[in-house]
């Protein structure tokens, strides 16, 4: 659904993680809806940089934004995200996904939002999961997000409250350039200076992790200055530095 001349005269909740993504289409909520939320989670992930890029844009953008923790994947283990004793890796396992796959991040991070949505009335949630430029994971793939969607309308009673509840995923069948030429049509860019996408939670970003690879190549192929990039040579910030827990 394109971001319209006109806003829908309704709230939604983008499910906000700092990240490339999540930001892009958190600008692209506010120019599509007349009221927007954020809500980010904690989820036990091995650096604390992704919620100060989170809080810093929702406040740039002056959003609410809410904090839920969800502890349970830390106790998973097996995966690099929540387990800093594990090398971060775009080499796939036996299950042929990456080891930075969480399994279930984002079923629940959609049903928790969901679930906080409907306490607010509010029936649109925003998420940057994209099936084009993913890494494998299989909770991003459209077919996931639309058995989902139909799950939680009916699961929390929608059609009883005569409401639709819906979730829009604005760059599911994007490129990482097409998404860069978004950011610039929607006015993401300065926001984008202070995303967070290193899997090792560093800024500058490490530039070597699968996620600073698959960013850096989505800015080249869009023919833009990664803005990020340009602060950081800005503030003459040379070495990465990270922000652990």
């Amino acid at each position: 659904m394109p971001a319209s001349k006109t806003k829908l005269n309704r709230a939604c909740l983008v499910v906000f993680s700092g990240g490339q993504d999540s930001t892009t289409c958190l600008h692209w909520a506010l120019r599509t809806f007349s009221a927007v939320e954020g809500v980010f989670f904690e989820y036990g992930q091995r650096h604390k940089s992704e919620v100060l890029a989170a809080q810093a844009i929702a406040w740039q953008m002056k959003i609410p934004l809410r904090l839920f923790r969800l502890d349970f994947f830390r106790e998973l283990k097996g995966n690099a995200l929540t387990d800093s004793t594990i090398a971060i890796s775009a080499d796939t396992g036996p299950s042929g996904l990456p080891n930075t796959f969480v399994p279930g991040r984002n079923l629940l991070f959609l049903t928790q939002a969901a679930a906080y949505a409907y306490t607010q009335g509010i029936k649109d949630i925003v998420t940057g999961v994209c099936q084009t430029d993913y890494s494998g994971y299989p909770d991003c793939r459209a077919d996931t997000l639309r058995a989902l969607q139909k799950s939680l309308h009916l699961g929390l009673g929608w059609p009883e409250r005569g409401g639709v509840f819906r979730i829009h995923t604005p760059l599911m069948f994007k490129t990482k350039a097409d998404s860069v030429r978004l950011a610039q049509k929607w006015g993401a860019m300065e926001s984008l200076a202070h995303s967070q996408t290193c899997y090792q939670g560093k800024y500058p970003p490490c530039g070597e992790c699968p996620s600073c690879l698959l960013r850096a190549k989505g800015f080249a192929e869009a023919g833009v200055t990664d803005p990020l990039l340009a602060r950081a040579q800005a503030e003459n910030i040379r070495e990465p530095l990270a922000a652990p827990l």
